[in-house]
C-alpha cells in the first residue's frame, strides 16, 4: 500500500525544491508528487478582477472535499484526474492530468499540515522552515520570473496575506509534523536529511507497513491522577 508524505511550510520556504531533489536522490519511479496548489477552488464563475481579491493564503482558498478524496483514492491504489491550476489567471486550467499512485505519495504545499482529516491520512509529517526575510527575496524571484507578476504586486500581497497567514495559520501547523527541517541557506542538511526519512518510508512501503501512531505515554490518565491526587495529600503550609 501506498505511503503518503505531507511537507508544508511556509510560502517559498523551499518546499517544492527540497521534494524535487530528495526525489531524484531516492528514485522518481518510486515517487508520485502532488502538490496543493492544484487543489485551489474553481473561480470560473468570477471575473478575473474580482480573482485577484482572493486571499490564496486562507484555507477557504482551496477544495479541500477534491483534495481528500483524490489523495484517498491514490492511497488505495486508484489512479486520479488531478487539476492543474494556473496562477497567470488565478483559476484552473480546462485539462486535468492523470496521476498514478506508486509507492509514495507526495503532497506539498502550504496547508499540508493544516487540515485535520488530511493529517490523519499521513504516514509522515514534514514541515521546511525558513525566515521570513529569505522567503519574501525567494517569493519575489519566484513570482516575477514564474508567474509574471509585478514587484508591486508581490510585495502587496506578501504582506497582506501571505505572512500574516504564515504566522496564523502556516507557523502553527509546525506542532502536527514528525520531522521539522531548515531550509534557510544555500547550504544545509534540509535535502541529506530528508533523502534518509524518506528512503525509510520507501522501505516501510516496499514491506506493506501501514500507519503506526501509537498516543505517547508521558501523560497517561494514570499518571496524571497520581500527580494530582499525591498533591492533594500533601500537608497545608
Amino acid at each position: 500500500m501506498p505511503r503518503i508524505i505531507l511537507v508544508g511550510g511556509g510560502s517559498s520556504s523551499g518546499k517544492t525544491y527540497v521534494t524535487e531533489n530528495v526525489i531524484k536522490n531516492i528514485g522518481e519511479e518510486n515517487v508520485t508528487r502532488l502538490t496543493i496548489d492544484d487543489y485551489y477552488r474553481d473561480q470560473s464563475d468570477m471575473p478575473i478582477t474580482e480573482r485577484v481579491k482572493v486571499n490564496y493564503d486562507h484555507p477557504k482558498a482551496f477544495d479541500w472535499p477534491l483534495m481528500r478524496n483524490q489523495i484517498r483514492d491514490l492511497k488505495d491504489g486508484k489512479a486520479i484526474q488531478k487539476p492543474i491550476y494556473d496562477f497567470t489567471i488565478h483559476n484552473r486550467a480546462k485539462d486535468t492530468e492523470l496521476i498514478v499512485p506508486k509507492k509514495l505519495i507526495v503532497v506539498e504545499g502550504i496547508m499540508a499540515l493544516v487540515d485535520k482529516k488530511l493529517c490523519d491520512m499521513g504516514d509522515l509529517r514534514v514541515f521546511i522552515s525558513a525566515s521570513r526575510e529569505r522567503r519574501l527575496l525567494r517569493r519575489m524571484i519566484r513570482d516575477h520570473e514564474e508567474r509574471k507578476r509585478s514587484f508591486d504586486n508581490i510585495v502587496n500581497q506578501y504582506f497582506n496575506t501571505v505572512q500574516p497567514m504564515f504566522e496564523e495559520i502556516i507557523a502553527p501547523s509546525s506542532n502536527y509534523a514528525d520531522v521539522i527541517v531548515n531550509n534557510d541557506g544555500v547550504e544545509n542538511l534540509a535535502i541529506d536529511v530528508l533523502t534518509c526519512v524518506f528512503r525509510e518510508e520507501l522501505e516501510k512501503a516496499s514491506l506493506g507497513l501501514t500507519q503506526d501512531r501509537s498516543t505517547s505515554s508521558e501523560f497517561t490518565e494514570e499518571k496524571l491522577a497520581k500527580v494530582f491526587l499525591d498533591g492533594d495529600k500533601e500537608p497545608i503550609k
